[in-house]
């Protein structure tokens, strides 16, 4: 019994996800630190007030927090903001950069001349209109 959990717990994919799971909290603190200390001082520099918070409504004696869901969520755009142009735009510039000298795949399918239906290379007669190929 312990046997198979063990081999569970060894397989790759689960070592796999535990290490990513870490990373992506330390890399989650490193952006989150970036937006804080880096990206919202600079956006309080150019539009003069870096806290949103002091901002409320009061309804029948209820403190709705605007200010607070106002930080919250440029505070969400920022990270995106972050991720996406410090993360994601030169993953795929690599990827793109790394893929341009290789030549495409064979294709497995080829176009059934009669009703243009995918049908496989080794086909004779279409599976969807039986023409022959």
């Amino acid at each position: 019994m312990f046997s198979g959990f063990r081999q569970f717990v060894m397989r790759g994919n689960v070592l796999d996800l535990a290490v990513a799971v870490v990373m992506g909290g330390a890399f989650g603190a490193v952006v989150t630190a970036m937006v804080k200390d880096l990206l919202t001082p600079l956006l309080a520099a150019i539009a003069g007030k870096p806290d949103f918070s002091a901002i409320s409504l009061t309804i029948n004696n209820s403190q709705l927090l605007i200010g607070a869901f106002i930080n919250d969520v440029i505070s969400f755009l920022l990270i995106a903001a972050a991720l996406y142009f410090f993360v994601v735009a030169p993953v795929n510039a690599l990827v793109a950069r790394r893929r341009r000298g290789e030549a495409p795949p064979d294709p497995t399918t080829k176009k059934c001349p009669e009703c243009l239906s995918e049908v496989p290379i080794a086909a004779r007669r279409c599976a969807f209109c039986t023409s022959q190929l």
